[in-house]
């Protein structure tokens, strides 16, 4: 599944999450889908607004409520409680918009694998690509076709890799008790609508019953290895120039949450080294009262919850 071109129209600190649980990717050779052929109305009532030719959607949030669509259909892999998803965390006017990757496994939201960086561009100037290529070995996130994370199955992780159906969602909300610097800044209501437009939606996967979890319909014939078996070494080469430059958390490293990182974690010294400037606390193994980052497993479920 690749789901194209969200575009966050937003004043300071607007929380956007993508729920991106549908096998995805950087092709850009898919047949574009209106919308009401692969999703429909999640919650907020009129605060979703389908536009008229039906292939572009538009995300309000104001004083009372957000709003979210969702998959008509699972897919394979993944299963309730397993998420995967990008996140927009808000922004201070005149610094770098963040984001976050999230994975979820096993069933369980208490144990969260994420990473957070700066993106390079305003995304709210413009519409971008954002993708999830999930195979049964390995995840991998794309911003603008640029691979900006890689997570590899392991024998040890055992159950905690996502591996049974999910649907897609996308959802807009106010994360104000946590997303920005731990809820020092709000979401101004003053300025609000806020909006999120969606648009060029893209589903490309093996759609399965939700009851028997057997496969229901492909699109095509290729699997989500043989269209992408690997990361190439261009690829690869600017997913290394990216995290070195935006990289700014991730939890292999925090030594507040994990006295030992768990099992799939690959350690890079020099990546260690690079994020004890964003708080050398966390990423040194100094004391500090434990943070909690894997609080947003909340409000993903209650994101399922508001229909």
């Amino acid at each position: 599944m690749v789901m194209k071109s969200p575009y966050l129209c937003s004043s300071l600190f607007l929380v956007l999450t993508l729920v991106s649980v549908i096998v995805s990717g950087s092709e850009n050779s898919f047949e574009i889908q209106p919308f009401d052929e692969g999703y429909t109305h999640l919650f907020g009532d009129d605060n979703l607004v389908i536009h008229r030719d039906g292939k572009a959607v538009h995300l309000f949030l104001n004083e009372r409520t957000g709003s979210g669509f969702v998959s008509q259909d699972l897919y394979l892999h993944g299963c309730c409680g397993c998420f995967l998803y990008f996140e927009f965390l808000g922004n201070i006017r005149g610094r770098d918009w963040r984001i976050q990757t999230n994975i979820y496994g096993n069933g369980s939201t208490s144990f969260g694998r994420e990473e957070r960086y700066n993106l390079w561009f305003d995304p709210t100037d413009d519409f971008h690509q954002y993708s999830i290529l999930w195979t049964d070995s390995r995840i991998t996130f794309y911003v603008d076709n640029i691979p900006i994370r890689e997570f590899k199955r392991t024998v040890a992780m055992g159950g905690g890799f996502p591996s049974k159906p999910m649907s897609l969602y996308a959802t807009i909300w106010d994360g104000s008790d946590w997303a920005t610097n731990g809820g020092k800044y709000r979401v101004n209501y003053k300025y609000a609508p806020y909006v999120a437009k969606f648009s060029d939606f893209i589903l490309h996967g093996c759609a399965v019953d939700p009851i028997k979890f057997s496969s229901k319909r492909c699109d095509g014939t290729r699997s989500p290895e043989q269209l992408f078996a690997s990361i190439t070494p261009s690829e690869r080469s600017k997913m290394d120039s990216f995290r070195k430059k935006h990289m700014t958390y991730s939890y292999c490293y925090d030594q507040t949450r994990y006295e030992v990182p768990p099992p799939e974690c690959v350690i890079n010294p020099a990546e260690a080294e690079r994020l004890k400037k964003f708080d050398p606390v966390m990423f040194g193994g100094g004391r500090r009262h434990h943070r909690r980052h894997g609080k947003r497993q909340h409000h993903s479920r209650s994101e399922a919850h508001s229909i």
